[in-house]
């Protein structure tokens, strides 16, 4: 491993489909300013099976090498990936940052287009139409096309948690380091009794917020506003004391399939 690559961080931004980072990109360069972020990305080869557990497994090699707590962060899949994470290993992550990720977090974007495949009678195009809608507003046709190309894309060559042949499920529920979760106000994908379901999981410090005006991406089009919130939270949560001692869990993280560190690397947030 590059020696820079485990230099001590604060937090560390998800990424497990590459292409949507574009949207990640002005909220990471907002907590830059006040904090040391790195940008995990996973990229998922073509010949291997698509496996969440295998993305666990290589973040878990970064992070082990940190000798503090992280706060862990991400937006999507990306954050039920630190979900996971903060599950099986609570002892590495400082606080985790949820942004569209609902109570149930099975249910993403990816399960709403194949319902939407199974459903409904049009063609693989007109539902990835109305998935841009969902997930972005109504835009132009140009634009609409351009979108509908990067989410058939990533459906067809990186991370995703289902397919149309299989669903995946994952038990709702919260974790032991300090949790935020956050979402937009008009999300189509986390429904705000979606985002209220998370209350019977909340401990005493965690928060619920809700982006005015929001859509899925909201940290893409309400980066300031997100990125005060996030900071607020950090502020809290490191006036708490934190220990970073061996996790019990950790073995089960280890032994997980890794086929090594080609499919995941630690870029600058910038």
């Amino acid at each position: 491993m590059d020696p820079e690559l485990v230099s001590t961080f604060d937090a560390l931004w998800l990424c497990v489909n590459p292409r949507l980072k574009q949207f990640d990109w002005s909220l990471c360069k907002q907590l830059k300013q006040y904090a040391h972020v790195k940008f995990w990305s996973y990229h998922q080869t073509a010949d291997e099976p698509c496996s969440i557990q295998t993305a666990l497994a290589l973040l878990h090699q970064d992070i082990q090498h940190q000798s503090q707590p992280i706060h862990l962060l991400g937006h999507g899949l990306s954050g039920t990936l630190g979900l996971l994470y903060a599950r099986y290993n609570p002892q590495a992550v400082k606080s985790l940052t949820l942004l569209s990720v609902g109570a149930n977090p099975s249910v993403g974007w990816h399960a709403h287009y194949y319902k939407m495949r199974e459903l409904l009678p049009c063609s693989r195009e007109a539902i990835l139409f109305q998935m841009v809608t969902m997930l972005f507003g109504a835009m132009n046709t140009d634009r609409t096309m351009a979108l509908a190309s990067l989410l058939a894309t990533i459906l067809d060559t990186e991370l995703a948690p289902h397919s149309l042949a299989h669903r995946n499920e994952l038990a709702p529920g919260g974790v032991e380091p300090s949790l935020l979760v956050c979402h937009g106000e008009h999300d189509a994908v986390v429904y705000p009794h979606a985002h209220a379901q998370w209350q019977p999981w909340l401990k005493t410090g965690d928060r619920l917020w809700s982006c005015p005006q929001g859509r899925h991406f909201f940290h893409y089009d309400h980066p300031s506003r997100t990125s005060q919130i996030i900071l607020d939270f950090w502020q809290q949560v490191s006036s708490m004391p934190s220990a970073f001692l061996p996790s019990d869990k950790e073995q089960l993280i280890t032994t997980l399939l890794c086929k090594g560190m080609n499919n995941s690397v630690l870029l600058p947030g910038d």
